[in-house]
């Protein structure tokens, strides 16, 4: 059991648990995507939600998801300033994506490359471009949770496709297949 059902359990507070519970894997998934390490990941969820449970009945329930993403990446901004912890980037999936199938080796082998790619960006561009194509959160709501301009979130986003699309690992013969996305491309729409 995580320790923050642990903690919301023997703490009564039932909405926490329930949204801690539903909002777990997306939080990991996008935890993964910013520190590259799936234990790193889970340990900076846990955080997040740890520091969320304290401030709980103080968020107003329309602001709760913007309030849990700007942590997330606030603790991971933060963790990387502190400098304590090695940065080790997987060169694979997680333990539970490595059951086989038909491309099972194509797709991890492009997971690792973008990692690989990802890693080499700084921590603002990195964050942009999760939030942005990842979370498909829109610009705007980019420069809201980091607190800046949004030409500094345009310009942290292309700064960093940029960085992406000349990195070694995306040149291949098969370019036209990256999993870097199309600046002009959102899954939502919104700029």
């Amino acid at each position: 059991m995580p320790q923050y059902e642990r903690f919301a359990a023997s703490s009564g507070s039932t909405d926490f648990a329930a949204y801690a519970s539903a909002a777990w894997s997306r939080l990991l998934r996008t935890a993964l995507l910013l520190t590259g390490d799936y234990h790193e990941a889970e340990d900076l969820v846990q955080t997040t939600l740890a520091k969320v449970y304290a401030r709980w009945g103080r968020i107003p329930p329309d602001d709760v998801d913007f309030y849990v993403r700007r942590s997330l990446v606030n603790n991971n901004l933060s963790r990387i300033r502190r400098r304590r912890v090695t940065h080790l980037l997987m060169p694979f999936l997680p333990e539970r994506m490595q059951q086989s199938d038909s491309g099972h080796a194509e797709s991890v082998e492009r997971r690792a490359a973008l990692t690989q790619a990802l890693a080499t960006l700084s921590a603002r561009q990195r964050t942009v471009l999760v939030l942005r194509y990842w979370e498909d959160l829109s610009e705007t709501d980019i420069a809201e949770l980091l607190g800046c301009s949004l030409g500094t979130v345009k310009t942290h986003a292309q700064r960093g496709l940029a960085a992406l699309r000349a990195h070694p690992a995306f040149h291949s013969a098969d370019a036209s297949d990256s999993d870097i996305p199309d600046r002009s491309h959102s899954v939502s729409g919104a700029r």
